[in-house]
């Protein structure tokens, strides 16, 4: 007799509803470790409420985006960052038919990874540490071995690969794995000219005008255009990208916020400061593995010393990394 729960009349909704190029909960390739399956949830709805509920995904509300340790309420964080991400990319998922949860749950855990102070800490790591240091394998690294007091949150290999290959240069296993990739890039460019407006590092109408021309001039008219884009190049296709002319102003759009935002002096007028800080995290906290949490000792042997003082550090959000240097380094009033 086939099997009658709520999970999989789940799946076989998607067998019946879906694209042909999403990929069907029934299909995954599974979880390293076996599992009992959920009677309600399917593996992938699974895989996003285990993100949600860890320890990583809080941590990321105190982790820069692009203004170091941000006291604006209304700067962006990765936490609101992924929730960007996350919001378009299940619309673009929803219109062509994708898997949705599985959509989801690659853009929730996407920035895990990430270190204190965004790619100025990730810098700093990648120098340092042997064999290099990069967000993406890293969040791979907290979802398989770090979370759950070192026993990892045991995904699927879908939500795995979606999560360390969500960079542009990398090519995801899944049609979901691309459109997170994507909407990563979407939801940052334009999210980022928002608070480089507020931070008085851009005017308005600095941003090149044939990109305001193709997209708009405020922020939702951006993003709706280059999702209506998308949907026109990719619909019932197995590709995710924008048309031919979309994808040029994109690029422009893209290489001027680097130009004028990301290695602008005013807007990283403290990441020296901010490489200062991981560097000497590091180097004190490899010479003091005693203090590290369990957690992290447990893949001492496996992964070396340097490995998970660098997992250590990138742990840490902006605010812990700063008190930790405050604490260990800075002299304190005689009481």
């Amino acid at each position: 007799m086939a099997e009658d729960t709520i999970r999989a009349r789940w799946e076989a909704w998607e067998e019946q509803t879906l694209s042909p190029y999403a990929t069907l909960s029934k299909n995954s390739k599974g979880r390293a470790r076996e599992i009992t399956p959920c009677e309600i949830r399917t593996c992938f709805m699974r895989d996003r409420d285990r993100i949600l509920h860890c320890k990583a995904f809080r941590r990321l509300k105190h982790k820069t985006q692009v203004f170091l340790a941000p006291l604006g309420d209304h700067y962006r964080t990765r936490l609101t960052h992924t929730l960007e991400v996350s919001q378009i990319a299940r619309t673009i998922a929803r219109a062509m038919r994708l898997n949705e949860d599985l959509t989801e749950a690659i853009a929730l855990g996407h920035d895990l990874g990430h270190t204190p102070f965004g790619h100025t800490g990730e810098g700093v790591l990648d120098r340092l540490v042997p064999g290099g240091f990069s967000h993406n394998a890293e969040g791979l690294r907290v979802v398989d071995k770090l979370e759950n007091d070192g026993q990892g949150l045991n995904l699927t290999f879908e939500v795995r690969d979606g999560i360390v290959n969500h960079p542009k240069k990398c090519h995801p296993a899944t049609m979901e794995g691309k459109v997170v990739s994507l909407s990563d890039r979407i939801a940052y460019v334009n999210h980022d000219i928002d608070d480089a407006v507020r931070a008085g590092v851009l005017k308005a109408e600095d941003v090149p005008e044939s990109c305001r021309k193709r997209f708009g001039n405020t922020h939702s008219e951006r993003i709706n255009s280059m999702i209506l884009d998308v949907l026109r190049a990719s619909l019932d296709t197995p590709t995710v990208t924008f048309t031919e002319e979309a994808a040029k102003e994109f690029d422009l759009l893209r290489n001027f916020m680097y130009e004028n935002v990301y290695f602008n002096p005013i807007a990283k007028r403290e990441d020296e400061k901010a490489r200062g800080v991981v560097e000497a995290l590091y180097a004190y906290y490899l010479e003091h593995l005693e203090l590290l949490p369990k957690e992290f000792l447990l893949h001492l042997e496996e992964d070396g010393a340097q490995r998970i003082t660098a997992d250590y550090i990138a742990c840490m959000t902006d605010t812990y990394a700063i008190h930790e240097y405050q604490r260990l380094f800075v002299p304190a009033a005689w009481n």
